[in-house]
């Protein structure tokens, strides 16, 4: 027989493609994935993968074993969430809320005490993530989401919106002069955010003259006076060394959902994070309507 381990790690590579992806999923060192599907490899007496500079293909035996692979990995998570959901009724124990960087540094984060203080047996990882996490693979046991979810075993809650605006310092040497502003934008890779597309049309010829991968990055650069950005209300409306901006055309809204598997809606802990979390938008009055 293998060992249920070894074929995990085959399941992260085939899913990844290469070593290092499979190594960021599984919170392991590369050198450990090609340890443990060498050591499949071995059990089994055949070779799963060819293993090219860059990345590593699956033979066509390999290809085979990684569906059924899949299959096996997808019922022992749903046996894992079957037993969370049961267990004894109390708010106790690890929940993992995956959430947009920005929401979750500016917003989540220091708003948690009152959660620690009604719940002291609970142990909430917050973790920022621009990309979506599997809660089918348990990386998180809740996902806050920008746009509405389709994946058919997630319940999902619709939390409100978050609007954006086009903002500058209030030092901003070109505050009152529009021909010359100047933009601080995502790279190209992100011109798929519909903020992104926004920005871009309202910058026109305009240059843009930094870019970032993240939200925190631009604020903090638009803060200095580096040029305008799109930036997220809740974040911006409160900074008093910004001031708002007319854009000409209606700013973008992106809907949040607060996500969460089937199996697990009902297991005490994660019902209480989900409740608080929801209370928390709604209280703010920053999501919606528009600030």
């Amino acid at each position: 027989m293998f060992d249920w381990e070894d074929l995990r790690h085959f399941v992260a590579l085939a899913e990844a493609g290469t070593l290092s992806g499979a190594a960021r999923r599984l919170r392991v060192d590369h050198a450990t994935v090609g340890r443990r599907v060498a050591s499949l490899e071995g059990a089994l007496g055949i070779r799963l993968i060819d293993r090219l500079p860059r990345r590593c293909v699956l033979t066509e035996v390999g290809q085979r074993i990684a569906v059924l692979a899949g299959e096996i990995d997808g019922q022992a998570h749903a046996i894992e969430r079957a037993a969370r959901g049961v267990r004894v009724p109390t708010v106790a124990g690890r929940v993992t809320l995956s959430a947009p960087p920005i929401f979750a540094s500016h917003f989540l984060a220091p708003r948690l005490a009152p959660l620690r203080q009604r719940h002291p047996l609970l142990r909430l990882v917050l973790s920022g993530e621009a990309a979506s996490v599997s809660l089918s693979r348990q990386e998180a046991d809740l996902a806050i989401r920008l746009g509405r979810p389709r994946e058919g075993s997630r319940v999902a809650r619709r939390l409100g919106a978050m609007h954006f605006g086009l903002y500058a310092s209030k030092d901003y040497e070109a505050l009152d002069e529009p021909s010359r502003w100047e933009f601080v934008a995502y790279g190209p890779a992100l011109d798929h955010l519909s903020q992104q597309q926004w920005l871009r049309v309202t910058a026109g010829e305009r240059p843009i003259v930094f870019e970032a991968g993240d939200l925190a990055s631009q604020h903090a650069a638009v803060r200095s006076g580096v040029g305008v950005a799109a930036l997220p209300s809740f974040l911006a409306a409160g900074d008093t060394k910004l001031v708002r901006l007319a854009a000409g055309t209606p700013a973008p809204v992106r809907e949040l959902w607060l996500v969460v598997h089937a199996d697990l809606r009902r297991a005490p802990a994660i019902r209480a994070v989900m409740d608080f979390v929801a209370a928390l938008v709604t209280k703010s009055g920053v999501f919606s309507p528009e600030p």
